[in-house]
């Protein structure tokens, strides 16, 4: 099965997503789902960037929103260089067997110039999800 896969590109600072269902480690019938995401950060402009802190809101699908801020990304404050990128995996869990996420990375540029890079709204979809046709 062909991977999803979800970009958004802010000032020349591309986020690519791949989020993938672990069906391994979910427990359907505990209401626990979990999923990994793979995060690619392209910086297609002409100066280098730090990726200082992140924003993440996940929603399930009863509409439960968690909100995540924290310094950085896996531990780090990568800074990417012109026509460089950075590459993580993270995971998220939750209570349905579906939902959503969205958010930002804060940025610094070399000059010290501050910005919020999108990161694209992608769907974190199992095949426990109940499929209804209207």
């Amino acid at each position: 099965m062909k991977k999803l896969r979800f970009e958004e590109t802010t000032r020349e600072i591309r986020v690519a997503v791949e989020p993938s269902f672990l069906d391994d480690q979910s427990e359907p019938d505990e209401g626990r789902y979990l999923w990994s995401y793979r995060v690619v950060i392209e910086n297609n402009g002409k100066e280098a960037v730090q990726l200082l802190s992140r924003y993440w809101r996940i929603t399930d699908a009863r509409g439960r929103t968690k909100e995540v801020r924290g310094s950085g990304v896996v531990g780090e404050q990568p800074v990417i260089q012109p026509g460089d990128s950075f590459e993580y995996t993270s995971g998220t869990p939750l209570a349905t067997p579906s939902g959503i996420m969205v958010g930002t990375y804060d940025m610094e540029t070399e000059n010290g110039e501050r910005f919020a890079v999108d990161i694209p709204a992608f769907s974190l979809d199992s095949p426990y999800q109940e499929r209804r046709l209207h």
